[in-house]
């Protein structure tokens, strides 16, 4: 994967730093329970010429300028199925470099200011997960989620938790992995039929699952949700217990056969699939990722 993002990189650094002396840095982390990714840049004013406080215009542009140089590495990275990252899908060419440009550039920023030593201007900037998946979702038509001809009678539920807070069996390995969050985890059931993938998404639904704590599953609440969780997947939602994970990285969750055929044996409930009414629980731990770089 190094090597992969360092072609992309290559191709990236037509231009550089507006001096090859300057000296910046970006450190940050993804944060799947919030939904989007968060970067401090520090730029060193000495290293660019800068004296603090003049200048200020100048330093702000060019803190800007290595936001945009440091951060494209980290969205090239980042997973977006159990096979794939983004720098996956810009070699197979169904990702321009430029959308992965437009991405970076979505960010929104705290205005730049100066570290109490006056030595090094510091921005803060966001970008919305969802803003990336929206990025990758091309398909015009949704699939129609499974069907099954020996259905069971199921309630309609709300919305649709899994939880997967503990290492669960690999399938098709010997072992166990944690869960890993992607943008697109796909949904098996134990006899490995497919329950839930990107395409059976509704147009203009902005994410195929939500990832949240152990926490927000044990509040003093009528359902028992956070906030966040119950306005995702209502007061009612089925809740299930993963079997397993799938994937060259474990980010594909399966479900007991029973629980997918509670899912598919009802129109509302296939709906709740198609509006992203999906929530996958995991420990805190699985939920952040840290990053930096210079």
């Amino acid at each position: 994967m190094k090597r992969v993002i360092g072609v992309l990189l290559s191709l990236f650094f037509l231009a550089v730093s507006a001096s090859a002396n300057v000296r910046s840095g970006i450190s940050g982390n993804v944060n799947w329970g919030a939904s989007q990714i968060s970067a401090e840049v520090s730029l060193d004013l000495g290293s660019a010429g800068i004296s603090a406080p003049g200048s200020r215009v100048r330093a702000e542009r060019l803190v800007s300028s290595e936001f945009f140089r440091l951060m494209r590495p980290h969205i090239l990275s980042l997973q977006v199925d159990s096979s794939t990252t983004v720098a996956d899908l810009v070699l197979r060419g169904l990702l321009s470099l430029s959308d992965v440009e437009e991405i970076v550039l979505s960010a929104t920023r705290v205005p730049p200011s100066l570290s109490p030593n006056l030595m090094n201007m510091l921005a803060f900037h966001t970008i919305s997960l969802d803003t990336i998946s929206a990025a990758l979702l091309r398909h015009t038509l949704p699939l129609e989620p499974m069907r099954t001809l020996q259905g069971v009678a199921a309630p309609n539920f709300t919305g649709i938790i899994i939880i997967a807070t503990d290492s669960l069996p690999m399938h098709g390995m010997i072992g166990s992995a944690q869960p890993v969050p992607s943008l697109f985890p796909r949904i098996w059931d134990t006899d490995m039929n497919l329950i839930f993938e990107r395409n059976m998404l509704n147009i203009g639904v902005p994410a195929m699952v939500r990832y949240a704590p152990s926490e927000s599953i044990f509040r003093d609440t009528p359902s028992g949700l956070s906030p966040e969780l119950a306005e995702l997947v209502g007061d009612w939602p089925l809740r299930i217990i993963a079997r397993g994970v799938f994937g060259t990285s474990p980010t594909d969750i399966i479900i007991d056969q029973g629980d997918a055929l509670q899912i598919i044996s009802t129109d509302n409930n296939r709906r709740l699939l198609a509006q992203g009414r999906v929530a996958i629980i995991l420990p805190d731990s699985a939920l952040t990722s840290g990053f930096s770089g210079n």
